[in-house]
């Protein structure tokens, strides 16, 4: 029981290091796509799935894996629910992109403040991992924030609520499929990719697309696939490691990078509204950290 225990603890720690540089990385990741803003965020998008499968077929190769890639296409359920994350997965970086590129950075960074306890919430609804008290308090305060936001903008934050919800599903499905996180990721990206293909040779034909105009252009779309699939690599080997609670709880490094970068260095305004929103919302994961410490104190 000893030697289990250490595993599990060394695992762990594995996945908290895999989940501290996904978060990091997105955390200034608008930064990257602020270099594409005159882009057509469709077209971005387009290049990050096309640009993601090179990069990760490559990767794959150079571990010598691919008759993994092979095995996968004897499993037609595990193709579909792939199809399903990558689904969810091409929603959430339109919106994205989409949000940073029409200088709505602190809206995507609200979505990603509200993601971790959705997380929590998705844990407890499909993993059945239970909620205390002070865990359910913590996610009435972000729900709270978010009516709060509705009630005073009279329109839904619906970017905000896009990625938070896209995201908190790609990551608890994921989880629960038995593949291997690089491999998973490649198919993911592989079945989005065809589409995206077919629209980037379109656009290139009508002359309209933007690749092989300016050298700078060219590289950064084709870097999309880099900046776009490590973080997510990292992520779903976090996944496979940690509570889905505890992946909740280490994300909210995210958003509070992006919100300092739309604050600070694209000067979005930051409204009365915000602050209330962001504040419930920053009192509800103090309010899940607290509880979370006590807990693991209890448990030693």
């Amino acid at each position: 029981m000893k030697k289990l225990s250490e595993a599990q603890h060394t695992e762990a720690q594995i996945g908290v290091g895999y989940a501290l540089l996904a978060f990091f990385s997105w955390g200034f990741l608008p930064i990257y796509w602020k270099l594409l803003d005159t882009i057509p965020s469709l077209e971005i998008l387009a290049h990050r799935m096309v640009w993601s499968v090179v990069f990760l077929t490559v990767l794959l190769a150079f571990q010598r894996r691919l008759a993994e890639l092979r095995e996968l296409f004897k499993n037609p359920r595990y193709i579909l629910m792939l199809l399903g994350t990558a689904a969810l997965l091409g929603v959430n970086w339109f919106v994205y992109i989409y949000g940073v590129n029409t200088d709505q950075v602190i809206e995507t960074s609200l979505g990603y403040y509200i993601n971790p306890l959705l997380n929590v919430l998705m844990g407890a609804v499909f993993l059945k991992e239970r909620l205390n008290h002070w865990q359910s308090l913590a996610l009435g305060m972000a729900a709270l924030g978010v009516l709060i936001f509705l009630l005073n903008f009279g329109s839904l934050p619906w970017i905000a609520l896009s990625l938070a919800f896209t995201f908190s599903l790609y990551g608890i499905v994921r989880k629960v499929i038995p593949v291997k996180p690089l491999v998973g990721l490649l198919m993911e990206t592989m079945l989005l990719a065809p589409v995206a293909a077919l629209l980037i040779i379109f656009w290139e034909f009508e002359g309209t697309g933007n690749l092989g105009i300016e050298l700078h252009t060219d590289l950064y779309l084709l870097g999309a696939g880099v900046v776009t699939s490590l973080p997510l690599l990292w992520f779903t080997n976090a996944g496979k490691r940690l509570r889905y609670s505890t992946l909740g709880f280490i994300q909210y490094m995210t958003p509070s990078i992006q919100l300092l970068i739309g604050v600070y260095l694209y000067n979005e305004p930051f409204t009365h509204t915000h602050s209330i929103t962001f504040g419930l919302i920053w009192a509800g994961l103090i309010i899940y950290s607290l509880n979370s410490l006590k807990l693991q104190r209890t448990a030693k």
